[in-house]
C-alpha cells in the first residue's frame, strides 16, 4: 500500500536520479516534467498517494500544484514532499501554508528524502485507518443494526429527498409499506432467534428485487419502508408484486424448520394533492392496514382522501 510515488520535476537529469533512486527502494515512480502535468496525473484514476513535487517548474510551480490540490478537498488525501532550494523560513513557511506536508532542501539526501517518504506512509496508513473509522461509523449511524437496510432516520431523510426531487422533476413518487405477517406468532411459536432470521431473510430478498436508485428500510419492528423514484401507480404496484412474491417465494429454514413468511403492502404515489412525506406515510400505511384487512399477503393501494376510512377506526392487529 501506497508504494507509487508521483515525481514532478522540469530537471531531466533530477527526474532520473530520483526514478532510480526510487524505485531501487521499491517504489513505482509516476514522472511529471512541469505542474501542468504533475496535475493531470493527480486528476487520472488510481493516482499515487504521494507526490515529490519540485518548487521552481514551468506551467505551474510546485506551490501552486499543492494549492490547487487542497482547493478541492478531494479524497483520498495525497501527502505532498516539497523540494526547494529555497531554504529562508518565510519561503519555507509559504510552502507549507500552500499544502504541502513536508519540505526537504537542495541539494537533498537520498536518504533523508527515503525517510521522509517513509514518515508520510505512516501518516497515509493512518489516514486510512481513520476514513475506515468513520465509514463505519457512518453505516452504525444509518443502518439497522439486524437487517443491514436503512434504519428509521435514515429512510426518512431519503423519502424527504426524493419528495424534494420529485417537486423539482415533476415526477411521480411512489411509497411502499410493507409488514411481514404474523410476524407475533413467529416469534411466539419458534422463539425470537426465528422471528430474526425471517427479519433478516425478509430484508435480503426486498433488496433483491429492487432498482438501484429506490430505498428501502427498517421502518419499525417488523415493518419495512421503500421508497420509488419516478414510478406511477403501475409501475409501482409491480414492484410491489416482486416485493410480494420475492418474500413470499419459499420458506424460511431456521435450526432446521421450515417457516413460511408473507408480507402484506400498502402503496401511495404521489399527486398534486399528495406529496409532502407525512401524506405519503398516512396514505401507504392506511393501504397497509386495508391489506391487512383484506386477509394479508397482497397489496392495497391508498384510496383517494374523500374516500379513505374514518381516523376514528381501529386498525387491526398486524
Amino acid at each position: 500500500m501506497f508504494e507509487d510515488v508521483l515525481i514532478a520535476d522540469d530537471d531531466p537529469v533530477s527526474r532520473r536520479l530520483l526514478q532510480v533512486s526510487l524505485g531501487n527502494a521499491g517504489y513505482r515512480v509516476v514522472l511529471a516534467a512541469d505542474g501542468g502535468e504533475a496535475l493531470r496525473k493527480w486528476n487520472e484514476p488510481d493516482c499515487p498517494r504521494l507526490a515529490v513535487l519540485d518548487w521552481m517548474m514551468p506551467v505551474l510551480d510546485g506551490v501552486e500544484v499543492c494549492r490547487t490540490i487542497r482547493r478541492s478537498a478531494r479524497e483520498p488525501y495525497v501527502y505532498i514532499v516539497l523540494l526547494t532550494a529555497k531554504g529562508h523560513q518565510t519561503e519555507i513557511i509559504e510552502g507549507l501554508e500552500a499544502g504541502a506536508d513536508d519540505y526537504i532542501t537542495k541539494p537533498f539526501d537520498l536518504q533523508e528524502l527515503k525517510a521522509r517518504l517513509r514518515a508520510g506512509k505512516r501518516i497515509l496508513e493512518l489516514q486510512e485507518q481513520l476514513v475506515s473509522a468513520r465509514e463505519q461509523l457512518r453505516v452504525q449511524a444509518t443502518h439497522d443494526s439486524l437487517t443491514g437496510l436503512f434504519n428509521r432516520m435514515a429512510i426518512l431523510e431519503a423519502l424527504d429527498r426524493e419528495v424534494t426531487r420529485s417537486a423539482r422533476e415533476k415526477k411521480p413518487l411512489a411509497v411502499i409499506m410493507a409488514d411481514l405477517d404474523h410476524f407475533k406468532d413467529i416469534n411466539d411459536t419458534h422463539g425470537h432467534q426465528a422471528g430474526d432470521v425471517a427479519l433478516r431473510e425478509t430484508a435480503r430478498r426486498m433488496s433483491a428485487s429492487l432498482r438501484a436508485y429506490d430505498s428501502v428500510g427498517r421502518y419499525g419492528g417488523e415493518e419495512f419502508l421503500v421508497v420509488v423514484p419516478g414510478s406511477g401507480l403501475d409501475a409501482a404496484f409491480e414492484l410491489a408484486e416482486r416485493l410480494r412474491q420475492g418474500v413470499s417465494a419459499e420458506p424460511v429454514s431456521v435450526a432446521g424448520e421450515m417457516i413460511p413468511i408473507t408480507v402484506s403492502l400498502g402503496l401511495a404515489v404521489s399527486t398534486a394533492e399528495i406529496c409532502r412525506p407525512d401524506q405519503l406515510l398516512h396514505q401507504a400505511d392506511e393501504a397497509l392496514y386495508a391489506a391487512k384487512r383484506a386477509g394479508r399477503n397482497r397489496i392495497e393501494t391508498a384510496s383517494r382522501p374523500e374516500l379513505s376510512p374514518p381516523e376514528a377506526a381501529l386498525p387491526q392487529a398486524r
